[in-house]
């Protein structure tokens, strides 16, 4: 037991910790790219005032030492000659001066940013600033060596708990001692237990960072074809193959026993109208790219149930979320938001393939579309959670129709209501 604890240990803590490193360690290293280039960008831009009054080779190479050293900061001046030793190749200086276009090149050796300076006459000016590719990481590998030893640390420390709470004794001696120990056994298999409780927690969280994950794409994509947006797509999908194998080593069953008591029961009441259109506003802008059609039709009486609000926007974003990822784009949903005499009923109709075998779709870590099969098991265990029910029938779109009820909060501290 021991030992299956600590593996197991190690391997959920070294998932959780590569899926948080490696989009960091990206992002440290573009933060530090962006620091030099940034300051690079400053120095030329300093120094297009001095070039729009002179461009005397002597006053420029004077207001070149005192902005940077001369192979930082490269002049080609209006009659072709250079203030200093260019880096920048012969076709993308000779574009910025044709195009009169500011230009961003990688070299053999760094980065060049070209910045041209229109001067009387219509002569053209460009002001080089370079980058060597040392300064681009500079400070780039300690970060990862620091974040590094702390993932070790957090794996090792994780390993070693993991390891004292498997231990077990052999009751012995005097009774005393026997039932101490037998009590410490008890002890520890209830630990076995939570521990169970604990990584379903990290299924469930990881299914939800797929919202951010989706915003994340839709930022990129409003970046365009630039090579960002790309650094950005590639770390979001490495981050969701990340999730997917957490998601995968932490699934367990978990008995409803075991969560009896806890979340909705002593939540602040929230209104499910007004998560639902706060989560509708989110995914429109997706449905917008994807040109699906939706519509809403939201009670405008108070629909408040006793459950918590991000628990219920992760809800309903699993299920907004199965009609994105299992139906084609272009495919029409409908959500409805309706409160009857006890309960609040919340509606998902779409127009795409169906769920052909619902059953098996509520099975937990069973799926019909190649995801996780997660979403319709965080939003069932949530219907039950505030005494309601998850059904899935065929819509009138001809797709899958999911309802979830809610026990209003009201009807639920009256002790039932019908469904």
């Amino acid at each position: 037991m021991r030992r299956a604890l600590a593996g197991i240990a190690l391997a959920v803590t070294s998932m959780v910790a590569l899926s948080f490193l490696i989009p960091l360690a990206l992002l440290v290293r573009e933060q530090a790219r962006d620091r030099v280039t940034t300051a690079a960008e400053q120095r030329a831009a300093a120094l297009s005032p001095v070039l729009a009054l002179t461009t005397r080779r002597a006053d420029v190479q004077q207001a070149v030492a005192e902005l940077g050293s001369a192979d930082q900061l490269v002049v080609r001046l209006p009659d072709g000659g250079f203030v200093g030793t260019p880096h920048a190749s012969e076709e993308a200086l000779d574009r910025a001066v044709r195009g009169r276009e500011t230009l961003a090149v990688d070299t053999a050796d760094g980065w060049a940013y070209l910045q041209p300076v229109v001067l009387r006459g219509d002569r053209v000016a460009v002001v080089e600033a370079y980058v060597p590719a040392a300064d681009l990481t500079r400070g780039v590998t300690a970060s990862w060596g620091v974040m590094a030893l702390l993932a070790v640390g957090l794996v090792g420390g994780s390993v070693l708990v993991a390891d004292r709470l498997g231990a077990r004794v052999e009751p012995d001696g005097p009774p005393e001692l026997q039932e101490a120990g037998a009590a410490f056994n008890t002890m520890a298999d209830r630990v076995v237990d939570l521990l169970a409780v604990e990584r379903e927690l990290v299924a469930d969280l990881s299914h939800r960072l797929r919202t951010p994950l989706t915003a994340l794409y839709l930022e990129a994509d409003r970046m365009g074809a630039t090579p960002s947006a790309r650094r950005v797509t590639e770390a979001a999908g490495q981050l969701e193959r990340e999730l997917d194998s957490i998601i995968a080593a932490a699934r367990t069953p978990l008995a409803a026993a075991q969560l009896a008591g806890t979340g909705a029961g002593t939540a602040k009441p929230c209104d499910v109208a007004e998560v639902v259109a706060m989560r509708l506003d989110f995914w429109s802008v997706l449905a917008a790219q994807q040109d699906r059609p939706f519509e809403r039709s939201l009670t405008p009486r108070p629909a408040p149930v006793a459950f918590p609000e991000d628990d219920l926007a992760a809800v309903v974003d699993a299920l907004i979320g199965n009609v994105f990822r299992h139906t084609p784009q272009g495919t029409r949903f409908v959500v409805r938001v309706e409160r009857r005499d006890r309960h609040v009923r919340l509606t998902v109709d779409d127009a795409g393939p169906g769920v052909a075998d619902p059953e098996a779709a509520l099975t937990r870590g069973v799926s019909v579309g190649g995801s996780t099969g997660l979403g319709l098991d965080i939003v069932a265990r949530a219907a039950r959670t505030a005494d309601g029910e998850l059904t899935i029938t065929r819509a009138p779109l001809g797709g899958a129709r999911v309802t979830v009820s809610f026990a209003l909060a009201d009807a639920r501290a009256a002790g039932g209501g019908d469904r």
